[in-house]
């Protein structure tokens, strides 16, 4: 299983974001292997964290090469002031089987 996280600092959204940050979210559902996703926000930062989870790296390469996702990265500095990719393969998830997860099927702690 492999995840991406795209941290970012939000500058200012206009509506050209709001769409193409849906259409993004809706190709990366389409992808190979797609299991979820899941965002976080630091409450006094304002920091945004996605993480997108797929089963093989051939989903997230899908949704790199997509043209809407060149579109945003493109313009990000139009919406952001700075953002960070991190590509991690998930080598363990564990827990008491609670909360409901896009990793839930991998656990194997």
């Amino acid at each position: 299983m492999y995840s991406a996280t795209f941290i970012f600092d939000k500058k200012q959204f206009d509506e050209a974001f709001y769409r193409l940050d849906q259409a993004i979210a809706e190709i990366a559902k389409l992808t190979s292997g797609y299991l979820g996703e899941e965002a976080w926000e630091h409450p006094e930062t304002g920091r945004v964290s996605n993480v997108y989870y797929w089963q093989t790296t051939d989903g997230l390469h899908e949704l790199m090469k997509h043209p809407k996702h060149l579109e945003a990265k493109a313009a990000q500095s139009n919406w952001l002031n700075g953002y960070q990719v991190i590509i991690s393969q998930v080598l363990r998830t564990y827990g008491d089987g609670a909360i409901s997860h896009p990793t839930a099927s991998f656990i194997n702690g």
